[in-house]
């Protein structure tokens, strides 16, 4: 009996303290320091109403991510020091864990001060550390090395009798980063803040190491993500909290503002009153949050159940949230499209209904002599069940005008691409007219295949402020278009749409294929060299010949000065052109 009373006392002593975690995946916006203050004091007091012990927001909240050459300015720094100070004020009786630029004098060279990625940790409006990021990433997107200064110090937390650690979003990429050693101090949760950008497949990826990183050092794992667009950047949500067995306990919305709360079972830590831990000769400082014990949970939270989307359902989300702020955020309030009958501009015009809804989208027809009966059929049905305006303007004497212009000096020449091209360019200039008297900010309709071998016109169907399927190419068009319309449960987009062969309209008989190999034979050739760098041998033999791939790759390498020239637009494979693939215009190397 005794024997069993023992191990029953040595169970009570093991057993988990239970924390309640919220995480705050919210929508900042870059620059705005006084709505994003705003924004964060408002999900501490949520976060309190339930009676969290602890709340984290995503990195860089304060500012917004990412916040690129702002950070040159010291003005920009000092106020979003003020910033933070601001929500100190309103952490009662609670712990934030919030992104912010902190500012120090290097400990090495004295005279000069350098800037962090950091997290403020933050107890009943007291300032109680900061952490800075230590693992800068500096690929793709990213570029943290031309701002921020690496931490050195990764110490960890005392929340009573539960040890955690702090650490910021590539800082638990790697299994020998900081949260093995914030694990070997003792830390039995990790909170993790984060500005990831979306690509397809991230969420997947991110949940792999989560897990990973979880079962290897035997720590729950809380990561929160921000969402919402930046320029060419989509941020998702889709935060996590990993159990120490790799479980996935609590999950959140894909692009979607919420505060998700989590009840979770830390095991109690036998040393947590020493003031450091020694990982591999390293002294890690053990810093009081609180040593009061933490409030008992009566508060009943939101039951939760988020379960992951399809690829379609997700890449088209992404395009929806990054085009509604892209135009919100710029002080946009309505769009103006260029409508030919044709795929892409039927999926951009959804898009962008989805976005910022059918009173701001306004459609522009502008048939040209080649504009055929089917692609003013498709356009009027279209706009009928998009609920759109549609406005037609005809631009056949203004192009026939523009012909009698040029024709002494074009005399006995043969009409070619500049023939077709100027009726490009008559159609943006007078999108750029609408434009400029209404104030209409003018999506553009190319998609990346086309991007990718210069299959667009430079100020003609280029022209505009923002390229929603820049990054999405043409084979995955038609996967967003159908799936679109099976959400709707008809046909939204028309049939005809989705199965006649593509043309540009600018010639008689033209057709995409004239001058491209089959779409379905382009598409995999060019995630092979822009993504994925394959040599020009493995390319060709990828369904596209040798003939065929050197002029693929000769209309890719060819066409960057005109890829520089384009509106940004979103990303959402792993490599996008912009800030993601940065060749040099003038360029003599050849792969073939």
């Amino acid at each position: 009996m005794r024997l069993k009373e023992n191990k029953l006392n040595k169970y009570k002593k093991e057993e988990s303290k239970k924390i309640r975690l919220a995480l705050a995946q919210i929508n900042p916006t870059v620059g705005y320091l006084e709505g994003n203050v705003k924004k964060i004091i408002e999900y501490i007091k949520k976060a309190r109403e339930y009676k969290a012990h602890l709340v984290a927001f995503p990195e860089l909240a304060i500012t917004g991510y990412p916040p690129e050459d702002l950070l040159l300015k010291p003005q920009f720094i000092k106020d979003n020091l003020e910033a933070l100070k601001e929500v100190q004020g309103h952490t009662k009786e609670i712990t934030a864990i919030i992104g912010f630029v902190d500012k120090k004098r290097d400990p090495v060279s004295k005279d000069r001060t350098g800037i962090y990625n950091a997290a403020a940790i933050i107890h009943n409006r007291k300032l109680i550390n900061v952490y800075h990021k230590i693992l800068l990433p500096n690929y793709g997107v990213f570029d943290e090395f031309r701002y921020f200064k690496p931490g050195k110090r990764y110490p960890v937390y005392r929340l009573n009798d539960i040890i955690i650690g702090v650490n910021i979003c590539e800082d638990i990429w790697f299994p020998e980063g900081p949260t093995k050693s914030q694990a070997q101090a003792g830390a039995r949760l990790i909170i993790n803040i984060n500005g990831s950008p979306f690509h397809a497949g991230k969420g997947l990826l991110r949940e792999k190491i989560l897990i990973s990183r979880a079962k290897e050092n035997k720590v729950a794992i809380a990561y929160v993500n921000l969402i919402g667009g930046q320029d060419e950047l989509v941020f998702d949500g889709q935060s996590l909290i990993v159990s120490e067995k790799g479980d996935i306990i609590a999950r959140g919305k894909p692009f979607e503002e919420e505060l998700i709360f989590c009840d979770i079972g830390i095991p109690n830590h036998r040393s947590v009153k020493s003031r450091e831990a020694k990982v591999g000769g390293q002294k890690i400082e053990r810093i009081v949050i609180t040593k009061e014990h933490l409030s008992v949970l009566s508060t009943p939270i939101p039951d939760r159940e988020i379960k992951p989307l399809s690829e379609m359902e997700e890449i088209y989300r992404a395009l929806v949230l990054g085009t509604k702020d892209y135009v919100e955020k710029n002080g946009f309030k309505k769009v103006v499209i260029s409508m030919s009958g044709g795929v892409d501009s039927s999926l951009v015009a959804a898009i962008a209904v989805d976005a910022i809804g059918k009173r701001n989208v306004t459609g522009l027809f502008l048939p040209s002599p080649y504009t055929s009966r089917e692609s003013r059929e498709d356009t009027y049905e279209l706009v009928r069940n998009l609920g759109i305006r549609l406005i037609e303007i005809p631009i056949t004497e203004i192009y026939e005008q523009y012909l009698k212009n040029l024709s002494e000096d074009f005399k006995g020449l043969p009409q070619d691409t500049t023939e077709e091209n100027l009726q490009a360019r008559i159609r943006g200039n007078i999108l750029m007219a609408f434009s400029n008297k209404f104030g209409w900010l003018v999506l553009t309709t190319g998609n990346k295949s086309e991007m990718s071998v210069g299959y667009a016109t430079l100020y003609g169907d280029m022209a505009g402020g923002f390229a929603v399927i820049k990054d999405v190419p043409k084979t995955m068009v038609y996967k967003l278009c159908e799936y679109r319309n099976k959400r709707e449960g008809n046909p939204l987009i028309p049939q005809r749409v989705l199965w006649k062969e593509p043309s540009a309209e600018l010639k008689p008989d033209q057709k995409d294929s004239d001058v491209l190999p089959p779409y379905e034979v382009l598409d995999p050739v060019l995630k092979a060299y822009i993504e994925d760098d394959r040599s020009f041998d493995e390319i060709s033999k990828m369904g596209c010949d040798i003939a065929c791939a050197k002029n693929v790759i000769a209309m890719i390498d060819n066409s960057e000065y005109k890829r520089r020239q384009a509106p940004p637009g979103i990303k959402i494979t792993p490599r996008a052109f912009g800030r993601d693939r940065r060749f040099p215009i003038t360029n003599k190397y050849r792969s073939y």
